[in-house]
């Protein structure tokens, strides 16, 4: 059975594309080495769509009234210009509205595109560009730690990590917060305290790790200017130890928080990079696994929900569950040493 994956690598070589939604022009070069904020490409989307009725304005057959029209498709066209005119003793004119540009024009109407609006293409990942897509993006390579979470709220920055947890269980709180983290981001455990998304953001701090986030707090989060990532859930669970271990042991390096919205149709998921020197390229995360004994697993749900453990053996056939549910399962041994049999779909690959 395919199992879900989640990386927490200490060493890892990744590669990321960073794709315009449309055409473009693209900044970068290859073997350039980029930072998560570097401006990359940019592209130009037409805001609204404007549909001029010439033939209802004027008063006229349809098939007159594409006699009367000034313009073609793909003709650029400023406002105030002439779209279409009568030929009366007293002409009346049609004018465009503002700058835009002509998609179609026939059956008496015209169809104009306008409010132009410039989209750039923020790099988000640091690295080196190891591919240029003509006029959509680039590819970028990066090599360090690298630890995936299940939520973020669309911001990106870097900084020094400083963690404000002495165990996975601690709980994050303004009084946690002072001025001397200004500029940093902050490794935390649970949060359930909107004082402390406000101080995070008045200090202003950099980014903020937790390991869970009360859901009440989620439309706050997103609405703040630093980048949050949410690595476990959001039901007051601890940060898991894997993850713990790998960024406390970090602590005071550079990190970049990418908090990208996670879309399970192109991939993207928020994820926390942190750079680390390299003699060669360490090896690249697998992105597809099969349950498999001696895996290093997450519990997903109750009971055991985001504890870590260590896959066992699967169980033949279907296992009957408490529930009265026979399903496909696994045994696993918690790091309490605890062995519980877990349904697979209970069940992610940590690596």
């Amino acid at each position: 059975m395919l199992a879900p994956v989640t990386h927490l690598l200490p060493l890892t070589t990744v590669q990321r594309e960073r794709l315009l939604p449309v055409p473009g022009q693209v900044f970068a070069h290859l073997d350039q080495k980029i930072s998560p904020l570097d401006v990359v490409g940019e592209a130009h989307l037409g805001g609204q769509h404007l549909l001029l009725d010439v033939a209802r304005q004027l008063r006229v057959p349809p098939e007159k009234a594409d006699k009367l029209i000034k313009c073609r498709a793909g003709d650029q066209v400023v406002k105030n210009q002439a779209i279409a005119q009568s030929r009366d003793l007293i002409p009346q004119t049609i004018r465009a509205g503002q700058d835009g540009k002509v998609l179609l024009v026939g059956g008496g109407k015209v169809l104009l595109e306008v409010g132009e609006t410039a989209i750039e293409l923020i790099a988000r990942v640091p690295g080196t560009v190891t591919r240029v897509v003509q006029d959509r993006g680039i590819e970028i390579t990066f090599s360090g730690a690298l630890v995936q979470g299940v939520w973020g709220n669309g911001q990106v920055d870097s900084g020094m990590i400083l963690p404000l947890l002495n165990s996975p269980e601690d709980v994050l709180t303004a009084k946690q917060l002072d001025v001397s983290q200004r500029g940093a981001v902050i490794l935390a455990g649970q949060c359930s305290d909107p004082a402390a998304l406000e101080t995070a953001g008045e200090l202003p701090v950099r980014g903020l790790i937790l390991g869970s986030l009360s859901p009440t707090l989620l439309g706050q989060a997103a609405q703040m200017h630093f980048p949050i990532i949410v690595v476990d859930g959001f039901d007051g669970r601890p940060l898991n130890t894997a993850a713990f271990k790998l960024l406390t042991s970090n602590a005071k390096r550079e990190v970049t928080v990418n908090a990208e919205i996670a879309d399970r149709y192109n991939g993207a998921r928020p994820e926390i990079y942190i750079p680390l020197p390299v003699t060669e390229e360490p090896p690249r995360p697998r992105e597809v696994e099969t349950f498999a004994p001696d895996q290093p697993v997450r519990l997903l749900r109750t009971p055991h929900a985001g504890a870590i453990g260590i896959l066992i053996n699967l169980k033949p056939g279907l296992a009957t569950m408490p529930s009265g549910l026979r399903l496909q399962a696994a045994e696993v041994k918690l790091e309490t040493g605890e062995q519980v049999v877990v349904p697979l779909a209970n069940l992610e690959v940590l690596g």
